[in-house]
């Protein structure tokens, strides 16, 4: 993985760096590059107004330009002096990995660019949305801290397996929908499909409910007066088209709280309402209410039926520490937690690191355990002393039987008794024997081998992931660069020329014959050539060639007559460009 000489991103960890690709910037196209420069004109001049971070300053903090699409090393020579970097990924990843990084203070940009067609705002992760959205705002502390600390929360979230499915219903429509081979009956069918599951979430679960905090703010979030907010939101500066109609009268404007949760969202459609913050330490504050209902600050029971219904690895750690990485199952049906169980590939760890020889390789077939106390001890058993444990008869190479208050029965020959920082954490048995008094359950056998037994009054805590990522995850090789499918497998090979002519025509200087030729191959009969049209006018307005300028703009006119959806980028184009000029005559 290509670090740019930034520490931040030396110091990721490597589950993250497979998400990673290579920019490949040579793949931008000339066509590339006069959209984003479109798009970003047209930014400045409306955000310069409404925005709430200086956005040139901010531009310029983040290794970043209008005139040209960002590169990477540029991005980390810049966000690198303020403790952050930036990486480019292929597409969309999963939610909890986005949420990692943006702990780790990295900005994940994807490598793609949005199609022209899509200029005004896509659904898909772009590079301008990504790079020009996020990171201007990132200089301004208050904010990145309050992006930072939303990433270590989202970390610990826990989905559903409904989450999956409509994140990979979303995924492919977004992708359907900015590539230009898709059909309508694509399209129409992945609709329905992702109706379907929006029909049928259930319970929304707690990455569900971040998701529209983190939507309502990062993504979409306005700040400041009420009835005179300014835009913070990534998604709205990124967007030409709703960061202008986000701001009018009939898009209502809601004091930000922790009501926001109740606020579904669609990517793929304009918001039907914003919410404003009065600061950003406001949001760390609802953010913060939040978390305070999430499993891994609650723990007990209702944190780890939470695991469950996730159907994915989650973390349990028990009030001594240690660590319980896994897919959980029930193991029991009673009011109160007396069992936790996993199947499959299951590892140990304590504070984060995975205790030697209890990874998945050696508990690959799960893992099981009693929660709580011993029937009649005064003291948890987590902090027996060598004394203590001599009086319960726990004693390496000794046989013992340990009576829990939750009338689970564990009885075998004690092979180890493992501790950290003073605290007991687990107790290996041979030739042992796990059952319920009842005798309704039997949980393991003296053939299973050696029962491993967790140690710990109750379950503090439970959250998404393994303790221990780097050393539980298969890390397998990810691709090193980016499959740029959306627009350069598509992409007209003669408007990408023609859009090469046009930028050596600025980067070289003016020439009234050059750019004739070209005005002369920018026809109506490709809606596509406006954009080319509306930088050939420009150049010619900037350089005082008013005859040609008029050429430009009376065919541009042409456009709107044929093609009366372009007339907005048209005329805003036309308007950018003369206010411009006009600036610089000043």
């Amino acid at each position: 993985m290509e670090t740019y000489n930034n520490i931040v991103l030396e110091r990721l960890p490597r589950h993250l760096k497979r998400y990673v690709v290579a920019q490949r910037y040579e793949r931008y196209t000339a066509l590339d590059q006069a959209l984003w420069r479109y798009v970003m004109r047209q930014n400045y001049s409306f955000l310069k107004d409404v925005a709430y971070y200086p956005y040139i300053p901010g531009l310029k903090k983040a290794g970043l330009s209008i005139a040209t699409i960002p590169n990477l090393q540029d991005m980390n020579d810049s966000l690198k002096l303020i403790g952050w970097g930036a990486v480019t990924v292929d597409g969309f990843i999963p939610p909890a990995a986005f949420m990692e990084f943006q702990a780790h203070r990295v900005l994940v940009i994807a490598a793609d660019i949005r199609q022209l067609e899509h200029i005004e705002y896509t659904p898909a992760p772009d590079i301008i949305h990504e790079s020009s959205g996020h990171a201007p705002i990132i200089g301004e502390p208050d904010y990145a801290a309050y992006l930072q600390y939303f990433g270590e929360v989202g970390t610990k979230a826990l989905s559903s397996g409904k989450d999956f499915e409509l994140y990979e219903a979303i995924r492919y429509l977004s992708i359907l929908k900015e590539h230009a081979t898709t059909t309508e009956v694509e399209l129409a069918e992945a609709e329905k499909n992702l109706q379907i599951i929006q029909d049928n979430m259930g319970e929304p679960s707690e990455m569900a409910l971040l998701s529209r905090l983190h939507w309502w703010t990062v993504e979409y979030g306005l700040i400041g007066d009420l009835h005179n907010p300014k835009i913070y939101g990534a998604g709205l500066l990124s967007s030409i088209g709703e960061s202008a109609s986000c701001m009018q009268e009939d898009v209502p404007k809601l004091p930000y709280s922790l009501n926001a949760i109740e606020y579904a969202y669609d990517i793929t459609k304009p918001q039907p309402q914003l919410f404003v913050t009065p600061d950003f330490e406001h949001l760390k504050i609802v953010l913060d209410k939040f978390a305070d209902t999430m499993a891994f600050r609650v723990g007990g029971k209702l944190s780890v039926d939470k695991a469950i219904d996730c159907r994915a690895v989650c973390t349990v750690q028990y009030s001594s520490g240690l660590q319980v990485s896994g897919v959980f199952k029930l193991a029991n049906t009673d009011q109160n937690l007396s069992y936790i169980q996993t199947q499959g590939p299951t590892a140990l760890a304590f504070a984060g690191k995975q205790l030697e020889g209890h990874g998945i390789d050696y508990h690959s077939e799960g893992f099981g355990s009693p929660v709580g106390n011993l029937r009649g001890a005064d003291q948890d058993l987590e902090d027996f002393d060598a004394v203590t444990l001599i009086q319960y008869g726990i004693v390496e190479g000794q046989q013992c039987l340990l009576n829990f208050a939750s009338g689970i029965t564990v009885v075998g020959t004690v092979q180890l008794i493992v501790r950290q920082f003073d605290k007991i954490v687990l107790i290996s048995f041979t030739a042992c024997e796990v059952y319920r008094n009842d005798g309704k359950e039997v949980y393991f056998r003296p053939e299973w081998g050696i029962y491993d037994m967790a140690v710990g009054t109750e379950i503090i805590s439970v959250f998404a992931g393994a303790a221990d990522k780097d050393a539980y995850e298969t890390l397998e090789e990810h691709p090193g660069q980016a499959s740029f499918s959306m627009t350069n497998e598509t992409e007209d090979v003669k408007l990408v020329n023609l859009h090469a002519a046009i930028r050596n025509l600025r980067d070289k200087g003016f020439d009234q014959e050059a750019w004739l030729y070209i005005f002369n191959l920018l026809g109506p009969e490709n809606a596509d050539h406006w954009l080319g049209l509306v930088e050939l006018f420009e150049i010619a307005w900037a350089n005082n060639a008013e005859e040609l300028a008029h050429l430009a703009e009376v065919r541009l006119l042409k456009f709107v007559t044929l093609y009366p959806h372009l007339k907005k980028l048209i005329d805003d184009g036309l308007r950018v460009a003369k206010e411009e000029a006009l600036l610089n005559n000043q």
